[in-house]
């Protein structure tokens, strides 16, 4: 939409069906409705939520391109959807209102379908799929604006604080402790719930509530992970983090590949088949390499375990951790080709990149 990609989760069956059923039955009871006239009903209610959530989202896609922000796509998911950017806003104030623009949205379709429900005469189908709908958007803009990661509000705290300190990541911490709490309070709501819901909401509203605050938690989490991860990025270096070429010429059995490596003055770099010209052409893969059984490998050439280098990912020597990390961000893979011009001068294995990010974590090599 908009020249937005649309992506549609496989858990938003799950929502459907939820929703239609249960709404079916109380549209049924209110409206005194026959059964397939409620599911209708119900299925109508959840594409106008759907439709809603898609605004919103919109709103924030929309507004990011409007400051030169590409978009990767919207989801629409279980718990509502998301909207996913190639890159972070440049400053605080387009960052502030990236974030803002999607409540904005649901708050402005929250108004109008107020003025309908009043609108439109009490007791009929009209007026309560507006007031349903009124009350879905004013929830979607109130809970959205809490300040904590990852909800708008917790982008819109970031940029103030970002605002503030000139520090970005420390925005990010803040509010992702602070998205913690809405969790935490978000889990203690279930609580409350439990205590007062009639019991037909509350088989749907209580797993729906847990499974929100459990989304919070982990979201914030991440936001936290990332706001450390990113202070790091000046740390990388691809002229010292790459891992140096060891060549090898095509048809060379794996086993005596490996032996000439071991041999020589820098054992842990990476095998690079050149062709009769001596240029490089492959990168033996080092995890297909060691799936070899040790008996087979003189005998199997290193070509057999080995991607053309075309296919591989490239990034340049001079390139800043900023850019590195949009290019594994665009490009996922285990391995990188490290060019200065035309050569090739390295080998950027993932786990050494994380082994940097996150000194903390274990890495498997």
């Amino acid at each position: 939409m908009f020249g937005v990609p649309l992506h549609l989760n496989g858990s938003m069956v799950l929502l459907t069906l939820l929703v239609t059923v249960l709404y079916a039955e109380f549209a049924r009871r209110e409206l005194d409705l026959s059964q397939l006239a409620g599911y209708l009903i119900g299925f109508g209610f959840v594409v106008s939520l759907l439709g809603s959530v898609l605004l919103h989202e919109l709103g924030h896609a929309l507004t990011a391109r409007r400051y030169g922000i590409g978009v990767r796509g919207i989801t629409l998911e279980l718990l509502g959807g998301y909207t996913e950017m190639d890159r972070d806003a440049p400053t605080p104030r387009i960052d502030l209102l990236v974030s803002l623009a999607g409540p904005a949205v649901s708050a402005v379709l929250g108004v109008l379908a107020v003025a309908a429900t009043l609108a439109l005469p009490d007791g009929t189908l009209a007026n309560q799929l507006a007031f349903q709908l009124a009350v879905s958007n004013v929830i979607i803009a109130l809970f959205n604006m809490l300040p904590g990661l990852p909800l708008d509000g917790g982008r819109a705290l970031r940029a103030a604080v970002w605002a503030l300190t000139r520090d970005r990541h420390r925005g990010t911490e803040v509010a992702g402790w602070v998205g913690r709490a809405v969790a935490v309070g978000t889990a203690a709501l279930v609580v409350l719930l439990t205590l007062t819901l009639t019991r037909d909401l509350a088989p749907l509203a209580l797993p729906l509530t847990l499974l929100v605050a459990f989304t919070l938690w982990r979201g914030a989490g991440q936001s936290i992970r990332m706001a450390r991860i990113s202070r790091r990025f000046p740390l990388i270096d691809l002229s010292r983090l790459a891992r140096p070429v060891f060549a090898v010429p095509t048809g060379t059995p794996l086993a005596e590949a490996q032996r000439r490596r071991a041999d020589g003055d820098t054992p842990g770099a990476a095998l690079v088949v050149t062709d009769s010209a001596g240029r490089p052409v492959a990168l033996v893969d080092p995890a297909e390499a060691e799936a070899v059984p040790a008996e087979r490998r003189p005998w199997l050439a290193v070509d057999a375990v080995a991607r053309s280098l075309p296919d591989l990912p490239t990034m340049p020597v001079g390139l800043d951790g900023e850019r590195v990390m949009q290019t594994v961000q665009t490009h996922p893979g285990a391995q990188y080709v490290v060019t200065s011009g035309e050569d090739v001068v390295g080998i950027l294995h993932i786990t050494d990149l994380a082994r940097l990010l996150e000194p903390q974590r274990k890495m498997n090599t």
